[in-house]
């Protein structure tokens, strides 16, 4: 099948190695209707919409439709192996922070913990 080829090009989380930072999850669907949501979360970015502006480039270059669906925190600790995700985006909402999280647990199946709260900003 074509157009889940299309999205399995789009990894499912890409994330920064370390640190707290702004994410958001996104929802990616090929011109059949075929979806996934997907993680990005970097600290260069001082608001989320500037991870929105980076990614959906590459989206359109494999002629992806996108939607931000929220946003959020990554505490990523490398050194211990955990995650918390956490928060909201003032120009999105906020992320269901759940299907952050298994997304996360997949991309990383070695860590100690991968959890979520909703409160903070």
């Amino acid at each position: 099948m074509a157009n889940s080829s299309v999205l399995d090009r789009v990894a499912d989380v890409d994330i920064d190695a370390n640190g707290t930072f702004k994410y958001i999850l996104i929802n990616v669907e090929t011109k059949d209707g075929s979806s996934k949501e997907i993680v990005r979360g970097y600290e260069w970015a001082q608001y989320h919409g500037d991870i929105l502006d980076r990614v959906s480039a590459k989206f359109c270059e494999l002629g992806l439709e996108y939607d931000c669906l929220g946003g959020g925190r990554i505490e990523h600790n490398k050194a211990d192996k955990n995650i918390l995700v956490y928060g909201y985006s003032m120009g999105f909402g906020r992320a269901d922070h759940t299907i952050a999280v298994e997304k996360l647990k997949k991309h990383y199946p070695d860590y100690n913990q991968i959890t979520f709260k909703n409160e903070g900003y």
